[in-house]
């Protein structure tokens, strides 16, 4: 068996369509539904009756025990975590005590039980303002944000679980993720929502709220950040490549997971209007701390030695995006 954590909410609901479409083996999704949906579990275990759910928390080693004494794990999928970085800033202790905690928690169950193998979905935040662009995994490591530190410093334990213990793990750091299941069977949906995409959609909806861009004097060519934006679906193929890698090969590794095409915040807000033929407003406010100028992935190594390259384009990314926010507006505000 399969265990995702975090496999109620956006990445890890998609990982989990990806696996239960190509891979025979049952999984087990683990979430404490803090910000991932039931209804997420719901609509995928109508997909597949290969999937079994159970609520619990990685802060607490009872949960995490409980999984592995009643469940034939074999292999973890970790996505469980708080990924906003503003709300890191205010928060660090909440997120120090969230990712790094419950990682170490789930870790040590797993060497407990020796199941030995982890896919862990890392990020591009660790690190932090890039030397040069496009960034490799040879980059140096200094995030400037807690949520970025959280994901370095389970990067770290998990090498210093490989030396002592030979627990193999495969870290994924991926750049900004964007779009929905292309069917629209599920997608991205928050209820505080931060990511960029999804916001601007947002805004076409409900009394069409302005939106607003955080700084226009970045030094870029229009003046706003650059992202890497990769696809959501694409990212969930390499999971499941990832997967397949460390079963075959037992060895640790990571990889950059992106496009290598770097689009501004401006950029973005003016494809999602061609793209769905809206004109939206916008206001300019001050920068948001934590946030670096440029960041750009250079996913080579992936290329090489999963196999993976980022299929969907921009558009399509944005549109899937759109079809799903249609679909979402209408469920929570069909009264």
């Amino acid at each position: 068996m399969i265990l995702i954590t975090g496999g109620a909410g956006y990445i890890g609901s998609h990982c989990v369509l990806e696996f239960i479409k190509n891979v025979s083996e049952e999984i087990v999704i683990f979430d404490n539904l803090s910000t991932g949906h039931i209804e997420t579990i719901e609509t995928l275990q109508k997909i597949s009756n290969k999937i079994k759910f159970i609520e619990g928390d990685l802060k607490n080693p009872k949960d995490v025990k409980k999984i592995f004494k009643e469940n034939k794990i074999d292999s973890i999928i970790h996505f469980a975590a708080l990924s906003s970085v503003a709300q890191s800033i205010k928060e660090p202790q909440k997120y120090y005590e969230n990712n790094v905690l419950g990682t170490l928690n789930l870790l040590n169950t797993m060497v407990e039980n020796n199941v030995l193998k982890i896919v862990f979905s890392s990020t591009a935040a660790i690190y932090g303002e890039p030397n040069y662009t496009p960034i490799d995994e040879n980059h140096p490591k200094n995030p400037i944000n807690p949520y970025g530190k959280t994901k370095l410093s389970i990067e770290e334990i998990m090498s210093d679980f490989d030396k002592l213990y030979n627990l193999k793990s495969i870290k994924l750091r991926y750049f900004n993720v964007i779009g929905a299941n292309s069917d629209s069977i599920i997608g991205e949906w928050h209820n505080d929502e931060t990511h960029l995409v999804p916001n601007i959609l947002k805004s076409t909806f409900n009394n069409s709220k302005i939106f607003e861009i955080y700084g226009d004097n970045y030094n870029t060519p229009d003046g706003t950040c650059i992202r890497d934006y990769v696809n959501v679906e694409d990212l969930a193929l390499a999971h499941r490549l990832a997967y397949n890698y460390l079963l075959k090969e037992n060895v640790s590794n990571e990889f950059n997971i992106g496009t290598k095409e770097g689009n501004s915040v401006k950029d973005i807000f003016n494809t999602v209007q061609k793209t769905i033929n809206k004109q939206i407003e916008f206001k300019i406010l001050p920068r948001r701390k934590g946030d670096p100028e440029i960041l750009l992935a250079n996913s080579k190594k992936a290329q090489d030695i999963l196999g993976w390259s980022a299929k969907n384009t921009l558009e399509t990314s944005i549109k899937t995006a759109y079809e799903w926010e249609k679909k979402l507006q209408k469920k929570l505000f069909s009264f």
